[in-house]
């Protein structure tokens, strides 16, 4: 299934930008696709920023930011689409930045997923009594079958 997405999109994103460019012209249908790139990459961020401002929120109060992490994957899924030329990645990427269909998406990636939450390392996270942030930690290690 994916294998003939990722040949089908780029030949109908060509056969697109081509009847586009034959009906309002090739600078034209050059200026829209930058500027949807421009407007998505403006919406990335300001959504970014949110997504990771509730996930961090999450963290400190000591729950697993789950929805935040899957929504902050769709991100990256639809900064790189909106960042590819075309109608069609364009249109996904944008239903990927809207939120109430991103967290859909989220939600039913979730439920498709199983979720470990362990305990944060030493030095790490808010079970960290020293509030010391990370360490190092040194030591050898030995590859073996050399």
């Amino acid at each position: 299934m994916w294998l003939l997405v990722f040949f089908l999109t780029p030949i109908v994103e060509m056969y697109l930008l081509i009847e586009v460019g034959g009906k309002i012209g090739a600078w034209p249908t050059i200026g829209l696709v930058m500027l949807t790139a421009v407007i998505g990459v403006a919406l990335l961020k300001h959504q970014g920023l949110e997504t990771l401002t509730r996930g961090m929120t999450r963290v400190q109060s000591g729950e697993v930011p789950v929805s935040e992490m899957a929504e902050g994957i769709l991100l990256a899924v639809a900064g790189a689409l909106l960042l590819t030329p075309g109608f069609i990645t364009d249109a996904v990427g944008f239903t990927l930045l809207f939120p109430p269909s991103r967290v859909a998406i989220a939600r039913q990636l979730i439920r498709r997923m199983t979720i470990v939450a362990g305990a944060a390392p030493p030095g790490m996270g808010p079970s960290d009594p020293t509030g010391k942030g990370p360490r190092t930690i040194e030591g050898e290690f030995e590859r073996k079958g050399d």
